[in-house]
């Protein structure tokens, strides 16, 4: 169905596994039936991490940042701008998620034909270890985006999904969330343009050694996933923002 795999990965201060993650990377994809290109974009020269991340480019790896940090949606829709593959998809660095997963979501997406395949800490399968207060995050933040959107897949929030090229290329110049609930607004996006075949495969998760949410910024980062989300909200129902153009040939 498809023969080039381009796959994304925002990155942010991490000088010190940057090159290590994009060896396990690219050993993972070495061994797949598809061409691929691993595109790396440092969110922000804040460290080493650029440097660091260029010393990796071969014929398989590209890398790309700017000075300033703007938040992994902002990278993501960067790097889809230089995608060239058949599918195209983002992966979120650090290796929480173990990269062995992508083959799974790749077959799954080949077989059933299917608009875009997401990873889901809540497919039976998956294998998930993560903080107690991500797990209400992820419950609570679950149930919001139903009522909101009624979107019919049970996890939208893991940093691993592919879509098809024709969707990624209608989908992320709509994009607007930079931040906090950017996962959300491109499933939106997607459903709103009539790509609803969305497929969720199991993934292998551990958050358990660095969680980004801490007791010290567990409200503050729920109060921006809410604002950001009741964003999505506004442009979708209010001012029909994702109206303003048709879905791409």
């Amino acid at each position: 169905m498809f023969k080039t795999i381009s796959l994304i990965i925002p990155t942010y201060k991490q000088e010190k596994t940057i090159a290590s993650n994009i060896k396990r990377v690219d050993s993972v994809l070495s061994v797949l039936s598809y061409n691929y290109e691993i595109i790396i974009v440092v969110d922000g020269f804040l460290d080493k991490t650029y440097e660091n991340a260029k010393k990796m480019e071969n014929e398989n790896v590209r890398v790309y940042g700017y000075k300033v940090n703007h938040g992994k949606g902002y990278a993501v829709k960067y790097g889809v701008e230089k995608a060239k593959g058949d599918v195209i998809g983002f992966m979120d660095a650090g290796m929480d998620l173990n990269p062995v997963g992508v083959s799974l979501l790749l077959d799954l997406m080949s077989f059933h034909n299917s608009d875009i395949v997401i990873g889901s800490k809540l497919h039976p399968e998956s294998k998930v270890s993560y903080p107690f207060g991500r797990r209400i995050l992820s419950w609570g933040y679950r149930t919001l985006t139903e009522l909101l959107f009624g979107l019919t897949v049970k996890d939208t929030q893991v940093g691993l999904k592919f879509f098809k090229r024709k969707v990624a290329k209608s989908v992320f110049p709509k994009i607007l969330v930079k931040k906090f609930a950017f996962d959300i607004e491109v499933l939106v996006v997607a459903k709103k343009l009539g790509y609803n075949k969305i497929l969720e495969g199991p993934v292998e998760l551990d958050f358990s050694g660095a969680s980004s949410i801490t007791s010290s910024n567990f409200w503050r980062v729920v109060f921006y996933m809410l604002w950001d989300t009741l964003a999505v909200f506004y442009r979708l129902r209010i001012v029909n923002y994702y109206d303003k153009n048709e879905k791409d040939n």
